[in-house]
């Protein structure tokens, strides 16, 4: 919603109504010179004035992605986005599921509620001739609610001509289900699968479920049920068609739906619709890049075309753009928009960037005071300036402490408030929190400028890609019989390391024979719990034990005796701890809000718990040891950020991160810079592409205190690596570190307070966790 004051102040301006009164004049608007950014507001401007609902056609779907998540910043509720396929339409095959279903997701909307006031962005592909007309749809929704009168048989026949799948347990979309006066449906428009529940005749209650986990959860009203297909829409209408062959006219007579029925779409209605037929007719077009729309539809007609040569019976279901932007025009008010300036063709709005690079906070605030002029000598001082940012605290006092009047509003809809300070010629500083790609902009025909993340920081979008660690499967040490070879060296329980010669019957009963230094061992088949994998680990083969001799004893004597020293050194590790008193940090300050929110995904509510967990481990007087526990992307490193920069910012205190590998390090420098890009902390990253001398120059900053956040490999454990205050330990994958560097490790926890980060514990690690001698939080969603 950021971005929807900015919204409003371009409804305000008499260039808009200029275009407004274009547009009354039936002729359409051609606007140039506008990048991705201004192209939304304008629109969203242009079509608010006249309030009007919006559809943007685009070139690709990764620009509609683009708009989609841009829109919902510019206040427009709902957004819609209309999938498309690349597929040809004489195709014997059917779609995607998960693209039809979006589609008749948001067409089954359109037909009930034909008074639409949102936006839908699509691709050029939305236009082409791809749909049953509404009417037709229109048939076969069905709405059902509380109280209704419907008998379940007839439910039941209504799901089937739907396309619905009858199974005994409901997990996808599509599916239904019946035990008893239950009936279980995935309809293909809802988030959540819903359960029935019939008194006699009478549904008696509609709740939606947990697919996982089959649990009943919130109650509703009522629910919709839409075709999971466009096929039920197409098997009656094309019955007794004669293009049919022989096997698919078969299939129809006998209840059956034969693949690619919709390449006979124009056979069973001679006009077939598209996108725009489910709209309302006062809706706003717009047209994203009309020559990119014309290239790429150019191709894929060329390419369906040769296809559809092949099967001159069936009447064309593509369209040249050309043809199509005719149609739209002289029926839709349009709006064309193009970055490129062409001359004579248009209006040139004259859109540019910000001449600035990341972290030029003086050289930024001296454009913004008008001291410094930019391309084509404008002075932006008389300009409404918006500074967008998931930090504007911090932008904000950054830019003040360059002598530029700015000022952070908090409600994006204080109008009066921004209003006051654009008068003052104060940049109005708004919260942005999305996954949304923002980039800065001079608009000088509308005398605005906007300044985000990425002319501020360098951040092109919060959301960025990072790399993703495949999670080791650890090895079972359990003998399975299926894969083990002859040859292969195995433990018994009593006899010690012994060599799989066969799998042997004697008297019926299977028997896998163990070669030992004195003999050979038979082993029951059922008693294979006895014996476990040798997990070597060199390449020199193990010496066999003897059956009849002491050296496994022995072995076994000496690895409990290491087993409970290990017991012991922990148990007087932890004792020592409790004994500590920790740094006791203060309470989450304003930065800490800021930094969290500006996070571009929705936390979810066990991320939530173990951020909670940290920070009261922190706030607390008792060193911290706590495990985090989760699966690969489940957001551990999110709460690991959160904690790493209470610890910096709050407590001023420095911060170890520990990863076992070089590219795990990496990852983590890059994801910390991103994040903490809008604050003074240094960070610093430590591993084997560091030459000497950076080496040096970054133990001697971590020593006297400049560098605030190291990064790196087991390296950090090293001699000479020294702290001026060393307050927190995160540790990723501990259970990869070799015996030296957790003996390294176990030193460091008597001192600081400790976070592990883990997919995969370690036995000893888990059972500490669960016996009390370390806390640990656990991410499952």
């Amino acid at each position: 919603m950021a971005l929807s004051s900015v919204v409003r102040s371009l409804c305000r301006s008499p260039l808009t109504q200029d275009f407004i009164e274009k547009l009354h004049n039936a002729a359409p608007l051609h606007l140039t010179g506008v990048a991705r950014l201004p192209k939304g507001l304008v629109s969203s401007a242009i079509a608010q004035e006249l309030e009007r609902p919006l559809l943007v056609v685009c070139p690709t779907l990764e620009e509609a992605g683009r708009w989609a998540a841009q829109l919902e910043l510019m206040g427009w509720d709902p957004v819609r986005f209309y999938p498309t396929s690349e597929a040809s339409p004489y195709e014997p095959l059917d779609p995607e599921s998960e693209m039809i279903w979006g589609q008749l997701a948001i067409l089954s909307e359109q037909v009930r509620h034909p008074a639409f006031k949102g936006a839908i962005v699509t691709t050029e592909r939305g236009l082409q001739p791809h749909l049953p007309p509404p009417e037709v749809l229109a048939t076969q929704l069905r709405e059902l609610h509380t109280g209704m009168t419907i008998a379940p048989k007839d439910l039941d026949l209504h799901l089937a001509s739907l396309g619905y799948e009858r199974v005994a347990l409901v997990e996808s979309e599509g599916q239904w289900s019946r035990r008893g006066d239950l009936v279980d449906i995935f309809p293909i428009s809802t988030e959540l699968p819903l359960r029935l529940e019939w008194y006699g005749d009478d549904i008696e209650r509609i709740r939606e479920f947990d697919p996982a986990t089959q649990r009943s959860l919130d109650t509703i009203q009522t629910c919709l049920l839409t075709p999971t297909s466009f096929t039920p829409l197409l098997a009656a209408a094309l019955t007794d068609c004669p293009e049919l062959s022989a096997s698919e006219q078969a299939a129809l007579t006998g209840g059956e739906w034969p693949p690619g029925l919709r390449r006979y779409l124009g056979l069973a209605y001679p006009e077939p619709a598209n996108l725009l037929h489910y709209l309302p007719a006062n809706t706003l077009v717009v047209i994203d890049e009309p020559g990119q729309c014309q290239a790429h539809s150019g191709r894929w007609v060329e390419y369906v075309t040769v296809q559809w040569q092949a099967h001159p019976s069936l009447p064309p279901l593509h369209r040249d753009f050309a043809t199509i932007q005719t149609a739209i025009m002289a029926q839709f008010t349009t709006l064309s928009l193009s970055e490129l300036v062409i001359e004579g063709q248009g209006i040139n709005l004259s859109s540019r960037p910000i001449p600035t690079t990341p972290h030029q906070f003086s050289k930024l605030a001296e454009i913004l005071r008008g001291q410094r002029q930019v391309a084509s000598g404008l002075n932006l001082q008389q300009y409404h300036q918006w500074l967008i940012s998931a930090q504007p605290s911090r932008t904000v006092s950054l830019l003040q402490e360059h002598d530029c009047n700015a000022q952070f509003i908090p409600n994006p809809r204080d109008y009066p408030a921004i209003e006051r300070s654009h008068q003052q010629h104060c940049a109005v500083g708004l919260k942005y929190s999305g996954l949304a790609e923002l980039e800065g902009f001079i608009l000088p025909t509308y005398r605005i400028v906007v300044v985000t993340d990425r002319e501020f920081f360098g951040q092109h979008s919060l959301a960025s890609p990072t790399y993703i660690r495949k999670r080791r499967r650890a090895a079972s040490k359990q003998v399975d019989l299926n894969k083990l070879s002859p040859g292969d060296y195995v433990v018994h329980r009593n006899h010690g390391i012994g060599k799989f010669l066969q799998l042997e019957t004697l008297e019926g009963r299977d028997y896998l024979a163990i070669k030992y230094d004195d003999g050979i061992l038979r082993v029951p088949a059922d008693s294979v719990d006895s014996l476990s994998r040798f997990q070597q680990t060199g390449k020199r083969p193990p010496e066999l034990n003897k059956m009849a001799g002491k050296t496994w004893e022995r072995t076994k004597a000496r690895v409990e005796k290491a087993i409970k020293k290990v017991a012991v050194d922990l148990l007087e590790l932890y004792a020592k701890r409790s004994q500590q008193t920790g740094f006791a940090y203060p309470g989450d300050e304003p930065w800490q809000g800021e930094l969290e929110d500006s996070f571009p995904y929705q936390a979810t509510p066990d991320q939530l718990k173990a951020t909670q967990d940290v920070k009261r481990d922190l706030e607390s007087d008792r060193p911290m040891d706590r495990l985090v526990c989760g699966d690969v992307g489940f957001g551990k490193t999110e709460v690991a950020i959160r904690a790493i920069f209470k610890a910096v910012t709050a407590g001023n205190k420095q911060v170890a991160f520990l990863a076992p590998t070089t590219i795990l390090t990496q990852q983590h420098y890059h994801t910390l810079k991103e994040r903490f890009a809008p604050y003074p902390i240094q960070i610093g990253l430590l591993n084997r592409f560091r030459t000497a001398s950076e080496r040096k120059e970054l133990l001697q900053r971590l020593k006297t205190g400049e560098l605030d956040v190291i990064v790196g490999t087991q390296q950090i454990l090293g001699k000479g690596v020294q702290f001026r205050d060393l307050g927190l330990l995160v540790i990723d994958e501990e259970q990869r570190f070799g015996v030296n560097q957790k003996e390294k490790i176990k030193a460091l926890k008597t001192q600081v307070d400790v976070l592990t980060l883990t997919a995969t514990p370690i036995p000893r690690t888990l059972y500490m966790s669960l016996s009390g001698i370390r806390e640990m939080s656990l991410i499952t969603t």
